[in-house]
């Protein structure tokens, strides 16, 4: 596995935790920014070919 690939990885599992925080402390905003990350990252791997596992949200 390449390093992008790596990174970009671990930066949609530290997304997903974010939300899951966000979305525990009932903070709608934080919500709605996490989501939208989450939502630009998986398409860049998407474009990219790199396989997401499936969400834990």
């Amino acid at each position: 596995m390449d390093a992008f690939t790596t990174g970009l990885l671990q930066r949609i599992k530290a997304t997903e935790s974010d939300l899951t925080r966000a979305l525990d402390e009932g903070d709608d905003f934080l919500v709605e920014v996490e989501q939208a990350e989450l939502d630009d990252l998986r398409r860049l791997a998407a474009e990219h070919g790199v396989e997401v596992g499936a969400t834990s949200v």
